[in-house]
C-alpha cells in the first residue's frame, strides 16, 4: 500500500510535495565482524557505508543539548516554538455508578473533573533559548549539581531541560506518575540537591524527603497550596521552596556566563518506568542524545518540516517523546503541548480538546491510544446504520486497492467518506507514528487509509530511543522499520528457545550498538554487565528476524515467552496485540499459567461495546458497566469475541485463550496497573485479579 495520494498535501497556507516510494531493500550489512551464532549486522541505506563509522550528529556544530539550543534559536529565529494552554475552569460533574461490592450491588458516587482550556498560546525560539539561558543562571546561582525532573509533559518542561545543559548540569527524569517509591529511589541513587515538579505533584515529596538528604532546592510550576508548602519545611527545614518565577527573577538577577557541556558529558540519567524491580537509571550522554535527534532527522527523509505541527502529550521522562520534541525543535516544528485527559472533544467543556484546536499535521501515539481511535471510527460508522457501514467499508476496500496499484482516485474517496473523520483529527494530519509496543498489522492499516500513512517505531531507553523508525517513503505493514542511521544491528542465537542465525529466515534476539547507545545504568553495575557487552552492544531482550525487504520485524520478547504444559513457548505481546483488535478490549494482558497449555486473558472492556453487547444479548438494560462485567452472559460473548479474533489474527492451537476475565477498573499509572509509558505491571494486574483467573482456569479444566 502506497502511504500519499498522488495529490499536492496542503497545509495551512503551505504545500508539501507528495514524498514519492524508494525501492527496497532499505538496509544493508554493515561491514562489522561476525561471530558464530549471529546474523551479520545491518545498517539503514541512508547511514554511512559499510565499514564506516556510523554519523553522530545533524550538524558538525551541534554535538551537546546546549550547542542544539543555540543552533535553533540561530536558524529559527522568531518563529513559533512551544505552544501551551491554561486552565480556565474545571467543571465536576458526579454520576452514581452501580458496582458489584462482596458480592452486592452497591452505588457509588464517581466524580469526573472536564477541563475548560484557553486556545494555545506561543513562545518563539529566540524566547525558549533567552528563558533557557535565565532558567540556566537561576540554576547556577543556587548551586545546583543534578536537577532532578519530576513533572507532566509541558513547554516549561522542555525549558528547564534545556537551561540545565547551559550550565552543564545533568538533570534525572521521572514519570510524574512513578509513586513515593520510584520517586524517592532516583533521588537517593543520583544525590540530585534539586527538583523540579509540578505544585499538583509537591505532595508526593513529604515523605521522600526523609531519605533524600541532598535535595536542597524545590522549583515548582503552577500555583502552589501553601498548606502543601508548609508540610514540605517541617519536613525538611534546611530545604528551599520556589516558583518557577522566582528562579527567573534569580537568573534575571544574577545573570551568568554559559557554561557549555562537552560531548561525553552526562546529559540525563533517565529512570525507566520500572515495569519490574526498582528502576534503572540508564545514562544519556550528551552525544547520545544529540545523535538520537540525527538518528530521527536521517530516517524520516524530510517528513518534518519548518511548517509542521507536533502535537505533544505523551510523557516527556519517556525517551521517545524527548527525542521526538527534540528533533522537532532542530527541525524547526511548532510543538503544542496536551495532556491524555484533554487531548479529545470528550473529555473538556466550553471547548475543543487538544487535538482539534492545535490541529496537528505529526501525531505520535502508542498502541493503546491507536486501538481506542480505530474502535472509536468502527463504533460511529456502526452507530449510523448497515446502509452507512457498507458503504464506508466497501470505500475503505476500494482506496486500499487503488493504493496498492498506485491508480489515482483514492484523494476522491478521503474526501468523500474519510472527511469527518480526518476532521476529528484537525484535518491536517500527514504522518502518524506508533512507538512503545507491538500494534496489530490490522489497525495500522486501518488507520493509515482514514486517517494518514503511520510509521512505526522501535527503540529503547538504552538506545535513546534509536533502534528503528520507518521512512515514510519506506512505508511498510508488519515491520518495525530499518535501522535508524546512527545504529547498527544485528541477531544473535537464543538457543533454549529454538532462535538460531541457521533458522529460514535467520533469527535472533535484536542487540543494538552505535553513537546513540548508552553504555551502562547508574551504579548498577551488575545489570550494566548483563544489558552491555564489553564491545558495546546492548542487548534489547528482543526477538526479530529481517523481512525480505530489509526492515526488521519483531516476533517475540525474550522475557514474555512463556512455556505452557504442553512444553511451547507463546509469546504475551504478540498475542495481546491481535486480541486488542476486538471493539470490546479497552486493554488487555494475557496470563499464561506453566502448568496449563493455554493462556487466560484478563482484559478491561471497552464501556460502549460491552454495554452495546449487553443490549443484543437481551440482558436487563438498566445494568451499568460494574455490573457487566460480572455477567455470565456477556463474560461468554466476549469470550466468543476474543477467539474470533485470535482466528482472523492467524494464532496457533496453544495461542488460542482458554478463558477471559473482565476487570471493572481502568489499569492506570495511578493505581499502579500499568507504567507511564502505559506498560502493563503483569505481576500486579495478576495479583489483582488472581481469583478469577484461577476460577477461569478451574472452569475451563
Amino acid at each position: 500500500m502506497s502511504p500519499f495520494s498522488p495529490a499536492t498535501i496542503v497545509q495551512g497556507d503551505r504545500f508539501h510535495k507528495p514524498m514519492t516510494r524508494s525501492s527496497p531493500p532499505y538496509t544493508r550489512e554493515s561491514g562489522l565482524p561476525t561471530a558464530p551464532g549471529e546474523v551479520p549486522a545491518r545498517r539503514s541505506v541512508l547511514a554511512a557505508p559499510s565499514g564506516q563509522p556510523l554519523h553522530a550528529t545533524p550538524d558538525d556544530n551541534v554535538k551537546t543539548l546546549f550547542d542544539l539550543k543555540n543552533s535553533i534559536k540561530a536558524r529559527h529565529g522568531d518563529s513559533e516554538a512551544l505552544g501551551s494552554r491554561t486552565v480556565i475552569k474545571i467543571h465536576k460533574e458526579t454520576k452514581q455508578v452501580k458496582k458489584i461490592v462482596d458480592g452486592k450491588e452497591t452505588l457509588v458516587a464517581k466524580e469526573w473533573n472536564y477541563f475548560e482550556l484557553s486556545p494555545y498560546s506561543f513562545i518563539s525560539y529566540n524566547q525558549l533559548s533567552d528563558r533557557a539561558d535565565v532558567y540556566g543562571a537561576g540554576l547556577a546561582h543556587l548551586g545546583v549539581s543534578l536537577l532532578e525532573v519530576y513533572g507532566a509533559t509541558s513547554a516549561t518542561w522542555m525549558t528547564i531541560a534545556l537551561a540545565a545543559s547551559t550550565q552543564s548540569i545533568p538533570i534525572a527524569t521521572a514519570y510524574d506518575t512513578l509513586g513515593e517509591e520510584g520517586l524517592t529511589h532516583s533521588l537517593v541513587q543520583t544525590e540530585a540537591n534539586a527538583i523540579y515538579v509540578d505544585a499538583s505533584l509537591l505532595h508526593t515529596l513529604i515523605r521522600p524527603l526523609a531519605c533524600a538528604s541532598a535535595l536542597t532546592f524545590i522549583i515548582y510550576r503552577d500555583e502552589a497550596d501553601q498548606t502543601i508548602v508548609d508540610k514540605i519545611k517541617a519536613a525538611k527545614p534546611d530545604v528551599t521552596v520556589l516558583s518557577i518565577e522566582d528562579l527567573f527573577k534569580l537568573g534575571t538577577d544574577h545573570p551568568a556566563e554559559p557554561n557549555p557541556p562537552s560531548p561525553d558529558d552526562v546529559s540525563c540519567i533517565m529512570y525507566t518506568s520500572g515495569s519490574t524491580g526498582p528502576p534503572k537509571g540508564v545514562v544519556l550522554r550528551h552525544r547520545n542524545v544529540i545523535a538520537a535527534v540525527y538518528g530521527v532527522q536521517g530516517s524520516i527523509e524530510g517528513a518534518i518540516t519548518p511548517y509542521d505541527y507536533l502535537l505533544t502529550y505523551l510523557p516527556l521522562a519517556h525517551i521517545l517523546e524527548f527525542v521526538f520534541e527534540l528533533a522537532c525543535l532542530y527541525l524547526g516544528g511548532k510543538l503544542g503541548y496536551g495532556t491524555v485527559k484533554t487531548i479529545s472533544d470528550a473529555s473538556v467543556r466550553n471547548c475543543k480538546g487538544d487535538i482539534a484546536e492545535f490541529r496537528p499535521t505529526i501525531l505520535i501515539g502508542v498502541p493503546a491510544v491507536w486501538e481506542t481511535v480505530r474502535k472509536g471510527i468502527v463504533s460511529k460508522v456502526q452507530q449510523q446504520g448497515a446502509a452507512v457501514s457498507r458503504v464506508f467499508w466497501a470505500g475503505y476496500r476500494t482506496k486500499n486497492f487503488l493504493q496498492s496499484w498506485h491508480v489515482p482516485g483514492a484523494g476522491v474517496i478521503d474526501s468523500l467518506l474519510f472527511k469527518k473523520v480526518k476532521e476529528a483529527t484537525g484535518g491536517r494530519l500527514r504522518v502518524i507514528m506508533n512507538g512503545g509496543a507491538a500494534l496489530s498489522k490490522d489497525t495500522q492499516a486501518f488507520l493509515s487509509s482514514v486517517i494518514a500513512p503511520m510509521i512505526i517505531g522501535y527503540g529503547l531507553t538504552e538506545t535513546t530511543a534509536m533502534c528503528t523508525l520507518m521512512s515514510p517513503k519506506q512505508f511498510t505493514l508488519g515491520t518495525v522499520g530499518a535501522p535508524t542511521p546512527c545504529v547498527d544491528i544485528k541477531l544473535v542465537d537464543v538457543p533454549e528457545t529454538g532462535y538460531f542465525s541457521t533458522n529460514n529466515p535467520p533469527q535472533g534476539e535484536v542487540l543494538v550498538k552505535g553513537p546513540a547507545v548508552s553504555s551502562e545504568y547508574f551504579k548498577n553495575e551488575e545489570e550494566t554487565k548483563l544489558a552491555f557487552t564489553d564491545d558495546g552492544w546492548f542487548r534489547t531482550g528482543d526477538i526479530g528476524e529481517w523481512a525480505p525487504n530489509g526492515h526488521l520485524q519483531l516476533i517475540d520478547r525474550k522475557k514474555n515467552l512463556v512455556k505452557t504444559l504442553n512444553g511451547e513457548y507463546i509469546a504475551l505481546e504478540k498475542l495481546e496485540s491481535v486480541y486488542r483488535t476486538s471493539n470490546v478490549v479497552l486493554n488487555i494482558c494475557v496470563y499464561a499459567d506453566p502448568n496449563q497449555v493455554k493462556p487466560i486473558a484478563i482484559i478491561v472492556p471497552a464501556e460502549p461495546a460491552l454495554i452495546k453487547l449487553a443490549k443484543e444479548k437481551g440482558l436487563d438494560s438498566t445494568k451499568q458497566f460494574g455490573e457487566l462485567v460480572h455477567d455470565p452472559v456477556v463474560r461468554k460473548e466476549v469470550f466468543a469475541q476474543l477467539l474470533d479474533a485470535g482466528k482472523r489474527g492467524g494464532l496457533a492451537g496453544i495461542e488460542l485463550i482458554s478463558g477471559v476475565v473482565l476487570s471493572d477498573e481502568e489499569w492506570t499509572p495511578a493505581n499502579g496497573l500499568v507504567t507511564a509509558a502505559q506498560k502493563l505491571q503483569r505481576k500486579k494486574i495478576f495479583e489483582a485479579h488472581k481469583k478469577d483467573v484461577e476460577k477461569a482456569y478451574k472452569a475451563n479444566s
